[in-house]
């Protein structure tokens, strides 16, 4: 199991502030995975670069591998000015 983390607006566009999943390969198959819940899922976890991920708390890749027991941490772009 992992442990995944949602914070800033996608905890609000979603409804949740975290949840334990089964392992994925990596970090694009997670996202495909919470992408086909569809609905907010979709909408949230749609395009490439749409939100960032971390593992056990280092930015992360799409193809950063994920393993059972590590903490999965998701979150918006953020813009400076």
């Amino acid at each position: 199991m992992i442990r995944l983390r949602y914070f800033a607006h996608l905890r609000e566009q979603l409804g949740i502030g975290s949840e334990e999943l089964e392992a994925a390969a990596n970090v694009d198959e997670l996202i495909g995975r919470l992408r086909a819940r569809g609905g907010k899922w979709a909408e949230a976890f749609g395009s490439e670069g749409q939100v960032l991920a971390a593992v056990n708390q280092e930015m992360a890749t799409p193809r950063t591998p994920i393993r059972d027991g590590d903490e999965v941490a998701f979150f918006p772009p953020v813009t400076g000015g």
